[in-house]
């Protein structure tokens, strides 16, 4: 059922929130748009301007690496600056409240956790770009280290322990997808009774195939996204106005 007004969708949406045990959230790109993060494919967006490094380029090239790093740092006054959005706001309350255990999230900005979400109860199916690691042996770094490396050679640094290139904590076109992340999020999605996709295009597998599996193991599934997906027909309810407004009642005190 697709929400004909704003009114009624807040009004369907509480009820079912009341109605659910467990409500576990899966959050796109589109929740953070309020917080001043820009997303990655509708017009305008970053993949408009700049095509996607796939992991491959990334590992094989230190011109790669160094463009990805370039995009990154021109990124870093967004990043630093960005704070949650109503939307990330009213889940961490309902966090609070026991209603959520943990959120499942394709977004790399760590707004979840800034909101009150504790950092295990955050499952980054997409990593993280608010710090580096080292691909080779994992060990981890600031990015003002990064920065500072850059500053001093003028390419993308290794790692002091193994000598492999540093990269975001992302995951990136090509890049193996986290094990027991994608495990968590599997495992959650088959036990809630509710599922609210947020803010996503639900076209980025195999993360996508998530509301398809709690729909699927008999949880009610919510769409609010401001265009319309491929699994708008599978949802219980869509609502297609700006996520800060429908979610912005449910924020608290």
């Amino acid at each position: 059922m697709i929400a004909s007004d704003l009114r009624s969708a807040i009004d369907r949406l509480g009820d079912m929130i009341a109605e659910a045990s467990v409500v576990v959230p899966f959050t796109g790109a589109g929740i953070s748009t309020e917080s001043g993060i820009p997303d990655f494919r509708s017009p305008g967006g970053l993949w408009s301007r700049n095509q996607p490094i796939p992991f491959d380029a990334f590992v094989a090239r230190q011109d790669a690496r160094d463009e990805a790093w370039r995009r990154r740092f021109a990124m870093e006054s967004v990043f630093k600056t960005a704070r949650p959005g109503r939307g990330h706001r009213a889940l961490a309350n309902l966090y609070r409240a026991g209603k959520i255990p943990a959120v499942l999230t394709q977004n790399i900005d760590n707004l979840h956790q800034a909101s009150g979400f504790a950092e295990h109860d955050v499952v980054e199916l997409h990593g993280n770009t608010t710090y580096a690691r080292c691909i080779g042996c994992g060990k981890r770094y600031e990015i003002d280290w990064v920065k500072w490396c850059w500053d001093r050679t003028g390419h993308a640094p290794h790692c002091t322990a193994c000598d492999e290139p540093v990269k975001t904590a992302t995951i990136s076109f090509g890049q193996a997808m986290p094990e027991a992340e994608m495990h968590r999020a599997a495992e959650l999605a088959k036990q809630c009774d509710l599922m609210l996709a947020i803010g996503s295009s639900l076209v980025v597998w195999p993360a996508a195939g998530l509301p398809i599996t709690a729909k699927n193991s008999g949880a009610k599934l919510v769409i609010i996204n401001n265009e319309s997906t491929d699994q708008d027909e599978l949802a219980d309810l869509v609502i297609r106005y700006d996520i800060g407004e429908v979610l912005g009642p449910f924020v608290g005190n």
